[in-house]
C-alpha cells in the first residue's frame, strides 16, 4: 500500500433515534398523557370558574323580607357570612377599632374625663364605651347603663334588624311604623322585638334584596334624610345622582333605591346608621340634612327646628351651665362626604369591605373593620406604597386630629368653668345668653369630631376646620362669661333664628 492510497475506515455504529431506544416510546406516551391531562385539567378549571362566575351562589334555602337571622342567609352565601361572624372578634387600632369578646368594652369617659363633663346632665355621662363590631351592636345597646334613663324605641332603628317590626307597628306600612316607634319606650319596643323572633343585630336583609341580592336602602330615616338633602341647594360633589335628580323634573322625591348608582349604594347602605340623627322621645327619629351634610349646615338645621310643642330643639340642657346642647351621634357618613375619597368615587365598602377572591368569585369582605387592619386589600389597590408608609401617613393625620381635638376640649372646659363661675357670682340666663350660645356651637363641634369614628381621616381638613371653630367659639364664650356683669342684661330671650343663635364664622 502506497502513502497516497486512501485508507478505508470501518464506519462507527450510529445511535438509534430517541423514540427507537428502549423505553423511549414509553416515555413519549407518558409525557403525552401528562400533557393531555394537564390541558384537560386546565380547560376543566376554566370551565368550572366560568360556571362559578355565571352562578355566584347556590340557593340552599329561600330567604325573604322577614328573615333577619344572618345564619339562614349564610347557607346560601357562606363566604359573606364567615366574614360577618368575624365582626365579633377583637380588633383594635391606635385611635379606634373595637373591643371583642369581653363582657363590655372600655369606657371612653374614663379615658377622656372631659367627655363626662361635656355630657353632664345627659345619659352619655353615665356610660360611653368604645364600639364593638356589628355582631355585638344589639347586645351592647341592651346592656348600656344609659337605659337607666328613659329612652325611645327609635334607638332600635340602627341596632336591630328592625324592618319586620316596623311593618307590624304600621299594619304593613313600614314608614308609618317607624314614625310611631318613638312613642314606645326602648324597653317595650325591645320586648316586642324579642317576642317577634327578630331580635338580631343588623343583618343581610337590611342591605340586600333577598331575591336579587342587589344593594338597597331599607332604613326610613335615611330615605327621608337623603330626600331632604336632595331638595336642598347644598353642593353634592360626592353624589352625582343627586345632581342629576336636581336637574330633572323633580316630580317624585329623590329615592336612592331608584336614582342612586350602585357605587353610591355601597356608601348609602352604610349611611343608614353611621350618621348624625335625633333619637329620643319628643318626635320621630330624624336625619338633619335639609341644609347640607357639613357640621355647620346640620347645626343650622337643628337651630331652625322646633319640637311639636313649639319649644326650641335641643338634645339636653347642660347640668352645670344650663346651655341647650346639641348631641352629635356618630357622623361618619357626613364627614366622609366632605373628604377626597368621597369626591374620588371611593365608597365606604371599598375601604371597610374591600373585594376579595373566593375561588373564581369576587366577593365583598363582610368582616367590617378598620382599613388599617387590612391594608393590602383596602388601601394598596389604589395607593401603591409600602404598607408601613401608608400606615405612617394615616397616623400623622389621626395624631394631628387627636391633638387638635384635645386642645378644643381644653378650651371648651375653660368656657364651662367660666360660665359656672359666673353663675356662682350671680349671673342669670339673660346675662349669660351669648356665652350659652357659644357653648352650644363650640360643644357641637367638639362632639362632632370626637364621636366620629375615623379620628379625622375621612376628611382631615374639614375635621381641623371644625375643631378650629370649636376653639374660637369656646374662647369667645369664656371671655363673654367673664364679662357677664360689664354689659346691660339682655331684654329678650335668645331667638331661635339660626343666623342669630349661631356665632359668625
Amino acid at each position: 500500500m502506497t502513502d497516497t492510497q486512501e485508507t478505508t475506515s470501518i464506519p462507527s455504529r450510529q445511535k438509534p433515534p430517541f423514540w427507537a431506544r428502549r423505553g423511549g416510546l414509553a416515555t413519549i406516551v407518558i409525557v403525552a398523557a401528562l400533557a393531555s391531562a394537564a390541558v384537560t385539567a386546565l380547560l376543566t378549571d376554566i370551565f368550572e370558574k366560568k360556571v362559578e362566575q355565571r352562578n355566584p351562589w347556590v340557593r340552599v334555602v329561600e330567604v325573604g323580607e322577614d328573615d333577619t337571622d344572618a345564619a339562614k342567609w349564610g347557607q346560601n352565601w357562606p363566604a359573606q357570612y364567615d366574614g360577618y361572624k368575624r365582626t365579633a372578634l377583637l380588633t383594635k387600632t391606635r385611635f379606634g377599632g373595637h373591643a371583642g369578646s369581653e363582657a363590655l368594652p372600655e369606657e371612653k369617659i374614663e379615658r377622656d374625663p372631659w367627655l363626662k363633663k361635656m355630657f353632664h346632665g345627659y345619659a352619655f355621662s353615665i356610660d360611653y364605651r368604645d364600639r364593638r363590631g356589628h355582631a355585638h351592636m344589639l347586645a351592647d345597646q341592651e346592656a348600656t347603663k344609659r337605659l337607666d334613663k328613659p329612652q325611645s324605641g327609635s334607638c332600635l332603628h340602627c341596632h336591630a334588624s328592625i324592618m319586620p317590626l316596623y311593618r307590624a307597628l304600621g299594619n304593613g306600612d313600614a314608614m308609618k311604623g317607624f314614625e310611631e316607634s318613638f312613642k314606645v319606650s326602648y324597653q317595650d319596643l325591645n320586648a316586642k322585638l324579642h317576642e317577634s323572633g327578630h331580635a338580631h343585630p343588623v343583618s343581610c336583609v337590611d342591605c340586600h334584596d333577598p331575591t336579587s341580592m342587589a344593594l338597597r336602602v331599607t332604613r326610613p330615616g335615611f330615605l327621608k334624610g337623603i330626600s331632604a338633602f336632595a331638595e336642598s341647594d347644598a353642593p353634592a360633589p360626592a353624589f352625582s345622582s343627586v345632581e342629576i335628580w336636581r336637574g330633572g323634573e323633580r316630580d317624585k322625591p329623590y329615592d336612592p333605591n331608584l336614582d342612586a348608582s350602585r357605587n353610591e349604594l355601597r356608601s348609602f347602605v352604610c349611611g343608614q346608621c353611621h350618621v348624625e340623627y335625633y333619637c329620643s322621645t319628643k318626635m320621630p327619629l330624624e336625619f338633619p340634612w335639609s341644609k347640607g351634610l357639613k357640621a355647620d349646615q346640620i347645626e343650622a338645621h337643628w337651630d331652625a327646628r322646633a319640637f311639636p310643642d313649639g319649644s326650641r330643639f335641643l338634645d339636653y340642657k347642660h347640668a352645670e351651665t344650663g346651655a341647650e346642647i346639641l348631641k352629635a351621634q356618630h357622623p361618619e357618613f357626613e364627614l366622609w362626604s366632605e373628604g377626597i375619597h368621597a369626591r374620588s368615587g371611593v365608597s365606604c365598602a371599598d375601604c371597610h369591605m374591600p373585594y376579595m377572591r373566593e375561588g373564581a368569585t369576587k366577593v365583598s369582605d363582610h368582616w367590617v373593620r378598620s382599613p388599617m387592619l387590612n391594608v393590602n386589600h383596602a388601601c394598596q389597590v389604589c395607593h401603591h406604597y409600602d404598607e408601613a408608609e401608608i400606615k405612617s401617613r394615616v397616623d400623622v393625620i389621626q395624631t394631628r386630629t387627636h391633638d387638635m381635638m384635645q386642645r378644643s376640649a381644653n378650651s371648651l372646659m375653660a368656657m364651662l368653668d367660666a360660665i359656672k363661675a359666673a353663675r356662682a357670682a350671680g349671673a342669670n340666663d339673660s346675662q349669660l345668653a351669648d356665652a350659652l350660645k357659644f357653648q352650644r356651637s363650640a360643644q357641637w363641634r367638639v362632639d362632632f369630631i370626637s364621636s366620629e369614628n375615623s379620628m379625622g381621616f375621612h376628611a382631615p381638613q374639614e375635621a381641623v376646620r371644625i375643631l378650629g371653630e370649636a376653639i374660637d367659639f369656646s374662647r369667645q364664650g369664656e371671655i363673654s362669661a367673664m364679662k357677664w356683669n360689664q354689659s346691660k342684661p339682655a331684654t329678650s330671650p335668645p331667638t331661635t333664628n339660626p343666623a342669630a343663635t349661631r356665632p359668625s364664622d
